[in-house]
């Protein structure tokens, strides 16, 4: 034997015994990695008053906007009747509030070689509450941030802008989205005679927003700041100011990853009841069925045994109705910016 296979040997067992040999690889059971998306990033639930509602499907009364807003009233001579006049009740809107629903089964042979670390039922359950909340997003995406919802409609463009356009918001040089914001402000309240309360952008449009030198420029005196949700809020006069941040991977499973945001390049400025009442105007109403589960628009849980399949199934559900109520009563932004 050489001296150089000598040396080598005397090494290995000096490094005896190795971290493999001492040390079997198990799982941590303080901590795991899930892609679990913050509830805040989901803003289906959050624009828009609920109105609980006992039947699947049925009518809500429309007060006819015009009647309202008529000056009729006339002087009145002695001994003569007052000016009459009266209103229009549409009965014909209806909501009709579709269930969605979806599982994941936990089979017992998975449950009974199940690892310290991994809850079954609670992984199970946290799964199948962010699939029902994605799909409850992307309908409420598709519902209202879009064009030719609302009645007053604005496009975004890169050149100078015709009638119902305007400079994208990311060409810091040339467009002006707190004149664009007014402008949409001003309409909707000519329109109905309400003031806009909600304002809700892309997270794309809100980091275009925030960096917008306008905007900086409004607190650069008075804060040290970075430019906040609430900030751009109190600007642009709204009671709240709503991120549609939540993204989802429209690819098929087992394909090359898509990951987008639901919303994008867009922003709604609108006006939202604070509570849904009677005679009460809203740009859009979410009814909820209760009487399916109790619970509505929240997404009710059960756990039931699958005997059949020796498995215990985790079921989710909900049963809701997006509506737009109030065309009148948005102003939606399109293709806001260019990114």
């Amino acid at each position: 034997m050489s001296n150089k296979d000598l040396i080598r040997q005397q090494q290995i067992r000096k490094a005896q015994p190795t971290p493999s040999q001492v040390h079997v690889n198990a799982p941590l059971t303080n901590i795991s990695i899930a892609y679990i998306q913050s509830a805040s990033d989901f803003i289906a639930d959050k624009v828009f008053p609920i109105v609980p509602v006992d039947k699947k499907t049925d009518i809500y009364w429309l007060y006819t906007k015009s009647y309202w807003f008529k000056n009729e009233a006339k002087l009145r001579a002695p001994g003569t009747e007052s000016a009459g006049s009266g209103y229009n009740v549409d009965s014909t809107n209806i909501y009709s509030c579709d269930v969605y629903a979806m599982h994941h089964d936990i089979p017992d042979q998975v449950r009974s070689n199940a690892d310290p670390g991994i809850d079954v039922e609670r992984d199970a359950t946290l799964f199948v509450t962010q699939r029902l909340l994605i799909l409850r997003e992307q309908l409420f995406i598709s519902q209202f941030m879009n064009s030719g919802v609302f009645n007053n409609d604005y496009a975004g463009v890169s050149t100078v802008p015709s009638a119902n356009q305007f400079i994208q918001w990311d060409d810091y040089a040339n467009s002006d989205p707190i004149s664009d914001i007014r402008h949409g402000r001003i309409a909707i309240k000519q329109q109905t005679g309400f003031r806009p309360n909600t304002l809700v952008v892309s997270e794309d449009v809100f980091e275009a927003l925030r960096n917008h030198p306008d905007i900086v420029d409004r607190y650069k005196y008075t804060s040290a700041q970075v430019i906040t949700a609430d900030m751009i809020a109190r600007l642009f006069e709204v009671d709240r100011f709503l991120i549609a941040g939540a993204v989802y991977d429209p690819a098929n499973e087992g394909g090359v990853s898509e990951m987008q945001f639901m919303s994008q390049k867009s922003a709604l400025l609108c006006y939202s009841a604070p509570n849904p009442g009677l005679m009460t105007p809203s740009a859009g109403y979410t009814f909820a069925w209760r009487g399916l589960s109790g619970m509505g628009y929240a997404t009710s849980i059960k756990n039931m045994r699958m005997e059949q399949l020796e498995a215990d199934r985790i079921e989710g559900q909900s049963a809701f109705d997006f509506k737009v109520v109030g065309a009148d009563l948005g102003a939606f932004y399109g293709s806001a910016i260019s990114w």
